[in-house]
């Protein structure tokens, strides 16, 4: 009971990493723009988090940094793909590929710094339940917040005005001009808002899941947050759904070498890309149903009056 614990803890701990980048890729989804650049953002967050950290000890201005460097980074992004249109697949990689150089290359000092853990949050009298106490009840607000994110997100995309402009932008952005809204400035606030959330996640690795800041820490969490996003068809539930699931995979690698399974350990590393890879292929068997549900005019470039 109490490994049964630790495992679920663990994967809800995980799959907030993955939650928070995927929720934040998904709006920028929703209004048609292709973000291949998580992966860097992340980083880029992972690193402004950890250094806010180090030089002011505060872990909410951790939080509050790589938001602020995730947005800054996007709006890069943004400005290059809504203004100039450029190509959203090249201009996404390029960014990853820039957010890994720089932070490489900045983090270089800050290697050599370990923040200390946070005193473990306990939920009152929730947190002594047996099982559901340590497996629920005694993680970080952000774990909390994630789910709060996904639910807030199902409102706004199908209860509110905001997220039908937010749709009609993404499905039809001709129509959505035609009817006044200011597409391009949509499409740029949106796109701000979702690297926020990825260089969010970033800064909660970095800060909090394992508080050093190493090279390359992120180890592909941006792009399995990517096709998250095409595995929940698009939407905000099955987006956490997705992120418990892989990160329980990315957990259960760890607790089957606790166990002593006599399984080689490159395979169990292998284990959350081969599950992303099997999810894909298997989603990727009826193109029909992904393009029902997928933004009509996601990665097509906006031209006003063109």
């Amino acid at each position: 009971m109490e490994a049964l614990a630790l495992l679920i803890a663990a994967t809800l701990n995980a799959g907030t990493v993955l939650a928070l980048a995927a929720l934040g890729l998904l709006i920028n989804e929703k209004v048609g723009v292709v973000n291949l650049g998580a992966e860097g953002l992340m980083l880029c967050g992972a690193l402004a988090g950890f250094a806010t950290v180090v030089h002011l000890g505060v872990h909410p201005l951790g939080f509050v940094a790589g938001m602020a460097v995730g947005a800054a980074l996007s709006l890069l992004l943004g400005w290059l793909v809504i203004y100039l249109n450029t190509n959203q697949y090249a201009t996404g990689l390029a960014l990853s590929l820039l957010g890994a150089g720089l932070s490489a290359f900045a983090g270089q000092p800050y290697t050599q710094y370990k923040l200390p853990e946070l005193v473990q949050p306990q939920v009152p009298w929730l947190a002594d339940l047996p099982l559901l106490g340590p497996a629920l009840f005694r993680h970080h607000a952000l774990v909390y917040g994630a789910v709060a994110l996904a639910l807030a997100l199902m409102w706004l995309f199908d209860r509110t005005r905001t997220g039908l402009v937010l749709r009609a932008v993404g499905e039809s952005p001709e129509s959505a001009h035609a009817l006044g809204y200011p597409v391009r400035r949509i499409r740029l606030a949106a796109v701000a808002v979702g690297g926020a959330l990825c260089g969010l996640a970033g800064a909660y690795v970095s800060t909090v899941y394992t508080p050093l800041w190493v090279e390359g820490m992120i180890a592909g969490k941006g792009w399995i947050a990517l096709a998250l996003t095409t595995f929940a068809t698009w939407r905000p539930a099955r987006v956490l759904l997705g992120a418990y699931l892989f990160g329980g995979v990315t957990m259960l690698q760890f607790h089957l070498q606790g166990m002593g399974v006599q399984i080689p350990s490159p395979f169990l590393t292998m284990l959350p890309y081969l599950a992303t890879v099997a999810v894909l292929v298997l989603i990727s068997r009826n193109p029909s149903w992904i393009r029902m549900h997928m933004p009509h005019a996601l990665g097509k470039p906006f031209h006003p009056g063109g």
